[in-house]
């Protein structure tokens, strides 16, 4: 079996080889939002970036198991929530490690709005709030591409960077 050059074998990847890898990257702890008919709705949004500034267009990737999705789907928005340090039981809760699962998550008084009705979470490093303008579909997952109509950041605030498995800091 041959090398690409790095020392990597050229065959199949499984699926904790390539979360593995994806892992020696350094990410936003991230939350995906939208408010559904049965209210609101998230998802820890490990895949979530910029297309282009003009106009201002986000992308996110969701698995099509996803709880959440339909929300975004039945509400036309979705709001990327980058989390601030000591935000770790949230990161938690939507990482499905508690027993507070669906809407009991946002219940907690830590969540507002901008302008989707998408819910925000108050304290954020930053938010873009998104309206959805298109979805895709590959494999299992849905990507998501929304246009930015808000935007809120707290400059004072510490990123809850996630890395290797847990958080850096």
């Amino acid at each position: 079996m041959g090398t690409d050059g790095t020392g990597a074998a050229n065959a199949d990847i499984d699926i904790g080889t390539f979360w593995g890898a994806v892992g020696q990257r350094a990410v936003a702890a991230t939350i995906v939002t939208a408010r559904g008919s049965a209210g609101p709705a998230g998802f820890l949004g490990l895949s979530a970036t910029h297309i282009c500034a003009d106009p201002p267009t986000m992308l996110i990737s969701i698995d099509v198991k996803t709880s959440a999705l339909g929300a975004i789907r039945d509400s036309g928005h979705f709001a990327i929530n980058y989390l601030p340090t000591g935000a770790e039981d949230v990161v938690d809760m939507f990482a499905g490690k508690t027993d507070v699962k669906g809407p009991a998550r946002f219940e907690t008084g830590r969540w507002g709005l901008l302008a989707t009705g998408a819910p925000v979470f108050v304290g954020a490093v930053g938010v873009m709030d998104c309206r959805l303008e298109e979805t895709l579909e590959r494999h299992n997952t849905i990507i998501a591409i929304g246009r930015v109509v808000a935007i809120g950041s707290e400059t004072s605030a510490d990123p809850l960077v996630y890395f290797r498995g847990g958080y850096l800091g």
